[in-house]
């Protein structure tokens, strides 16, 4: 009974890393959200201006629904904003909008680990599935299937750190684009940079996240290995 309560409590540390991640992110892009820009340009009209100096004409920017939905279709060469991105004349609304554009941008040059994250995805998506069922039999069963499936899991962890470089990198060329077009002043600019920086942490967090995941599994596996 204690040795399940004592992976318990790291199932709790990776929730509150999450949940902390995600607090930074939601309460950093509402209070930027409600800050307009002096160019009143809305994240459709920064889109656009980013995607055609790069001669990515091609590439659509449409509106989606949710809240922080957004993201870069490669595969149909589109940019879905949210509502409040799509249509808003924020700090937050530029960030994330040139943050898009970004990941077109890599698409275009053909960015290296973003080619390798597009390949993986389908792999990853196989062996965590695999890999969560072999861990719940053999937390019954059998420890092997335990170990199984944390090899399999580490496909996921393997996702998530390719993913870390192709996000900072979108939200690095979104600052230079910004700074570029002239679109933010100095003070906003700023704002743009801490819109950008929380929401990267969402990524570290997963990471941090599995890790404390598999270790957990680990010991789980050794336990069931001494009885």
């Amino acid at each position: 009974m204690n040795n399940y309560l004592n992976y318990d409590f790291y199932i709790w540390i990776a929730l509150i890393i999450t949940v902390i991640s995600q607090v930074l992110i939601k309460t950093t892009y509402h209070k930027y959200q409600k800050r307009e820009i002096t160019k009143k340009l809305t994240g459709y009209d920064i889109a656009r201006k980013i995607l055609d100096k790069h001669k990515l004409s091609d590439i659509l920017v449409i509106e989606t629904p949710g809240t922080l939905t957004d993201h870069y279709d490669p595969t149909k060469k589109v940019i879905k904003l949210s509502t409040e991105i799509y249509h808003g004349m924020t700090i937050s609304s530029s960030a994330v909008a040139a943050h898009e554009c970004g990941h077109a941008i890599q698409d275009k040059e053909s960015y290296k680990p973003m080619r390798i994250r597009a390949k993986i995805v389908p792999t990853v998506n196989l062996f965590t599935k695999i890999g969560y069922l072999s861990i719940i039999i053999g937390a019954i069963f059998d420890a092997r299937l335990i170990e199984i499936g944390i090899v399999l899991i580490l496909s996921m962890l393997a996702f998530q750190l390719i993913t870390l470089p192709v996000e900072f990198n979108a939200s690095k060329r979104a600052l230079k684009e910004l700074e570029k077009l002239n679109i933010l002043n100095s003070n906003e600019k700023k704002g743009a940079r801490k819109v950008l920086i929380a929401a990267a942490l969402t990524y570290v967090a997963s990471v941090i996240s599995t890790l404390i995941q598999i270790f957990r599994y680990i010991l789980i596996a050794n336990s069931r290995r001494r009885h």
